[in-house]
């Protein structure tokens, strides 16, 4: 059976929840509370779903530098994929989730396209949609089940502080952040505010609804149609989580996954 790329509907779902090829992981997290995603997941999550936490799973140990979301070691993010079900060959469709407009599901279903498994989508409208569908829930955890996923990472989808500081005047920049945090005016996390000199702003709430409904592919493809005399894109945040969100949205206007500057401006400004 051919799976859909890229973004699943919550009744396309609920027909694949007991499908052996099929995992889910809820990625609900909240930045000003380390534990609610966690709490969320123990009192209801979509039957079958894994939790798979920002901090612990999908990035690794912060640093001086590198940002406050550092990717994780691939070794032990393999072996966590492999423990809820993940195969590399023949692919498990991996269907990722949160209730944040894509703000940590489109991390995990980056990480797993960076590291070489293109079988994974997000949940369109998330675990709000899931409940206005009046979909199952439930608060037992699954069965371990055994996998195998090899990670395969592609290096040239990430770009570090040189490659964006030595960035030609046909590369786009974009900052995903909002718009008061790229101006300067506010900066509720990072010790110093602004953005990277020559960057554009494209906030990645813009290309959902406020109910975590993702725009149609005919609307992201006028968002983004600027970028069409880019020779390349890079696109950062405050610490490679929501651009995540920007590149889910360019694939499904039908381009190129763009490049990732993964440390951000969390990572810019730790030089400053």
């Amino acid at each position: 059976m051919t799976y859909p790329c890229n973004l699943v509907t919550a009744a396309w779902l609920a027909q694949h929840l007991n499908d052996p090829n099929v995992v889910v992981v809820d990625c609900r997290f909240a930045l000003a509370d380390l534990h609610q995603g966690q709490q969320q997941y123990a009192a209801g999550h979509i039957p079958g779903a894994w939790h798979l936490d920002l901090n612990q799973d999908l990035s690794g140990p912060v640093q001086a530098h590198g940002g406050r979301h550092p990717l994780p070691d691939l070794e032990t993010f393999g072996q966590r994929l492999s423990a809820i079900g993940v195969t590399s060959a023949p692919p498990t469709l991996v269907v990722a989730y949160d209730d944040s407009r894509f703000a940590f599901a489109a991390r995990l279903w980056w990480l797993l396209r960076y590291l070489g498994h293109d079988q994974v989508a997000v949940l369109d409208g998330g675990w709000s949609g899931w409940m206005q569908a009046g979909q199952p829930t439930t608060t037992e955890r699954p069965t371990p089940r055994p996998g195998h996923f090899t990670p395969a990472p592609r290096p040239d989808w990430i770009v570090d502080i040189e490659a964006v500081r030595r960035r030609d005047a046909e590369t786009v920049l974009i900052d995903s952040r909002s718009p008061e945090r790229y101006r300067g005016e506010v900066e509720p996390i990072d010790p110093v505010a602004g953005s990277i000199p020559g960057a554009v702003n494209y906030f990645w709430q813009n290309i959902s609804s406020e109910n975590g409904q993702l725009k149609s592919p005919e609307a992201l493809a006028q968002h983004w149609a600027a970028l069409d005399a880019a020779d390349q894109v890079i696109v950062y945040c405050g610490s490679g989580v929501t651009a995540c969100v920007n590149l889910l949205a360019q694939t499904l206007a039908g381009r190129q996954v763009a490049k990732l500057y993964v440390g951000g401006w969390s990572d810019w400004c730790s030089y400053l």
